[in-house]
């Protein structure tokens, strides 16, 4: 089968850009897909990441410091764009307005003044496909509760817990870098940084937060620069929103947590999803990628059961069911969504696809009240933001 191509551009070659490069030497993976990326344009400030993309991608054609460069690339049809969050606004704008469909990284503006203004920019280029970046959905425990919510194996919602913790920021001694600065990061702090994929489930099931009680904490306030000095650290290390969320089936109101933690000491890299109903409960945390928790009630004895999960992917590829994967996996499956929503006009499921726009949206409009209710200690209405 010939597959269609769409060439992609890079804009930002670091960590995240190298490993869609990485996703896209290696899509012959995936069995289904009708179409798939071809990396033809690197965009970064810094030269000395050229080499690696010069060494394993014949295909990429032009390397530049400049995006403005890229983006007047005829060849080019879609960029992915991962740089500092006080860039998005400009960069992404930018990318709209040139043309190219672009997947972009959370959480799509430093602030909510920034959202709206790329969310503007969406409407007024509705030929341009626009979604944000997050893995987390991808896992095959996390798509087996997708499903599970489909088809409303939960009955009443209970409560729900979502959190992204890791300790990098455990080592006081760690030079700072720009995710702890305001300028760079945002007021939001660690919220900005890596809200978006607690949120993306909820989103997709429809689980919006009406109201938010956040506690944020600034743990350590200052950090070496690198250069024997040191500066101030600014941004919320960790943070805690206590929601109050409508389910859209019965219109009864529970208790949604999400969490987000830099300085969670034992923590590497934990996703964790939990959804407690009436029915039936499931739970799923990164520390045991394949284990997948459920509990059904049907009026007996309690009682969790494991499954213990292989390849159950969105998108099938040439791995073995038996076998598990990876995040390198998760980020190809994420690809595979955007690819396939791009060329067929619609998402594979509900829960096998990107990060909308309008969630994005949402996000932020729940991360600023969480803000407001920080400084004034209080539960702020989402709906009642300006």
């Amino acid at each position: 089968m010939v597959k269609k191509k769409i060439k992609f551009g890079i804009i930002g070659a670091g960590l995240m850009g190298r490993e869609f490069a990485s996703a896209c030497a290696r899509w012959c993976h995936l069995t289904e897909m009708k179409a798939k990326p071809e990396l033809v344009a690197v965009c970064d400030k810094n030269p000395g990441l050229y080499s690696w993309y010069e060494d394993n991608f014949p295909s990429v054609k032009q390397i530049t410091d400049d995006y403005h460069e890229l983006l007047a690339n005829p060849e080019v049809e879609a960029v992915y764009c991962a740089v500092p969050h006080n860039l998005h606004e400009q960069f992404y704008c930018d990318i709209i307005k040139a043309g190219k469909h672009l997947l972009g990284e959370k959480p799509f503006g430093i602030d909510k003044k920034a959202n709206d203004a790329i969310s503007k920019c969406i409407k007024e280029h509705p030929e341009v496909f626009v979604r944000c970046s997050s893995e987390f959905p991808f896992h095959p425990p996390m798509q087996r509760l997708g499903k599970m919510i489909e088809d409303k194996f939960f009955g009443q919602i209970i409560e729900v817990n979502s959190g992204f913790l890791h300790s990098s920021d455990l080592n006081q001694n760690k030079v700072i870098n720009w995710k702890r600065m305001i300028d760079f990061n945002g007021e939001y702090g660690c919220l900005g940084d890596l809200g978006m994929h607690p949120c993306h489930m909820p989103f997709k099931a429809g689980w919006y937060p009406k109201n938010v009680r956040a506690i944020l904490s600034n743990i350590v306030k200052e950090r070496p620069d690198g250069k024997g000095n040191m500066v101030p650290c600014e941004t919320w290390d960790n943070g805690t929103m206590f929601c109050e969320t409508e389910d859209p089936d019965t219109g009864e109101m529970f208790p949604m947590t999400i969490k987000t933690q830099r300085i969670a000491p034992g923590e590497t890299d934990t996703w964790y999803f939990e959804v407690k109903g009436m029915k039936g409960c499931g739970r799923w945390n990164s520390k045991k990628p394949r284990t997948l928790e459920i509990l059904e009630y049907n009026g007996g004895d309690q009682a969790w059961q494991q499954i213990d999960m292989g390849a159950q992917v969105a998108f099938p590829g040439i791995t073995g069911g038996i076998f598990e994967i990876g995040f390198s996996d998760t980020i190809q499956q994420m690809w595979a969504a955007f690819i396939y929503e791009l060329t067929e006009g619609k998402p594979k499921s509900k829960f096998a696809s990107c990060v909308t726009p309008e969630e994005t949206a949402l996000s932020h409009r729940l991360f600023s009240a969480a803000l407001k209710s920080q400084e004034n200690h209080s539960t702020v209405d989402i709906d009642k933001l300006p």
